[in-house]
């Protein structure tokens, strides 16, 4: 087999018709074609193994497709070749690939935004009676507000979002009880049973209250000890206070706030019977109250839009820390 360098197409030599003459022509045509083409095969292979990636790539160009076979550092900047596409996993830059899991991966956390922007044009709904374990109540209420008219409910609705997406990034599996996607409720009962369904690892219920102007910053309800009716609390009453507590650590440190001055006693802790949310859950919960919307102080803060992005934060570090104990 001859060797034919890039870019040449020799053409054949005329025959000579003389006697003697053909041999004579095929001879020379050969010494001189033949050693010409090998050097200039050797130089090209040569030229084009020269870089770590720009072997590769010229070696997927054959001889003649014209022009100079690129240099190291132009090839480097190329695209995979043919031949890279074939190369093992292990030393292929992966696409599309999922991000690492985080931290609360495989963890359930079920967020509940008190009350409900809807609830004020169904009272006739919402006043109607259910078991909360030891007795009956309101199946909701419509919430509280500042005195210029921003709603507690949709003050909870934000902060749940924001919650939701802050433990969504740590790898979480986040439910809300309701999303704006209701008219009303849900109701008190089945609010507690939302999370029981999704065996929640911890349900974190937020609220704003509405006490009188000069009564100002948050506290943490907690389940007391309740074995009564309907109603077990005993068996998360212990980790409801761990949650409790924590979230109650994360929030004064992140936004600043202090903790209730009228509830409590200083500890931004409150125990509470009376709450069906909490009485006939079946998994770790608490409610937070995040500040009182009826004192100005208090008011300007929760109106914040980056105030409570501070208060989700909070509230999502409290729950971290709670479930990667």
């Amino acid at each position: 087999m001859s060797y034919v360098s890039p870019g040449r197409d020799p053409r054949r030599p005329r025959r000579d018709r003389r006697p003697g003459g053909a041999r004579r022509s095929l001879v020379v045509v050969l010494a001189v074609v033949v050693p010409a083409a090998v050097v200039a095969g050797i130089v090209w292979l040569v030229m084009s193994s020269s870089g770590d990636d720009g072997g590769r790539v010229a070696a997927d160009r054959a001889p003649g497709s014209g022009g100079a076979p690129p240099s190291a550092s132009a090839s480097k900047s190329s695209p995979p070749s043919k031949s890279e596409q074939h190369l093992p996993p292990t030393t292929r830059k992966p696409t599309g690939s999922k991000p690492p899991a985080g931290p609360l991966a495989g963890k359930v956390v079920v967020i509940d935004p008190g009350h409900n922007p809807g609830n004020s044009r169904h009272t006739a709904e919402i006043n109607k009676q259910v078991g909360i374990g030891t007795n009956r109540k309101e199946c909701d209420t419509t919430g509280t507000a500042t005195n210029d008219g921003y709603p507690e409910a949709q003050f909870t609705l934000d902060v749940s979002r924001r919650l939701r997406k802050l433990l969504q990034d740590e790898g979480a599996t986040v439910k809300l009880t309701q999303d704006g996607d209701r008219p009303w409720g849900p109701c008190v009962d089945e609010r507690a049973e939302i999370g029981n369904k999704a065996k929640a690892d911890a349900v974190v219920s937020v609220h704003a209250d509405g006490a009188p102007v000069g009564d100002r910053g948050f506290h943490v309800i907690l389940p007391a000890p309740v074995h009564a009716g309907d109603a077990d609390t005993r068996k998360i009453a212990a980790p409801s206070r761990d949650l409790g507590t924590r979230i109650a650590g994360r929030f004064v440190a992140v936004t600043g706030s202090a903790a209730s001055n009228y509830i409590g006693g200083g500890t931004g802790l409150d125990e509470r019977s009376d709450l069906g949310g909490l009485n006939l859950s079946k998994v770790p919960k608490v409610f937070i109250e995040c500040g009182n919307m009826r004192d100005p102080h208090d008011a300007a803060l929760v109106k914040s839009g980056d105030w409570r992005q501070k208060a989700a934060r909070g509230i999502s570090e409290g729950i971290m820390s709670f479930l990667e104990q």
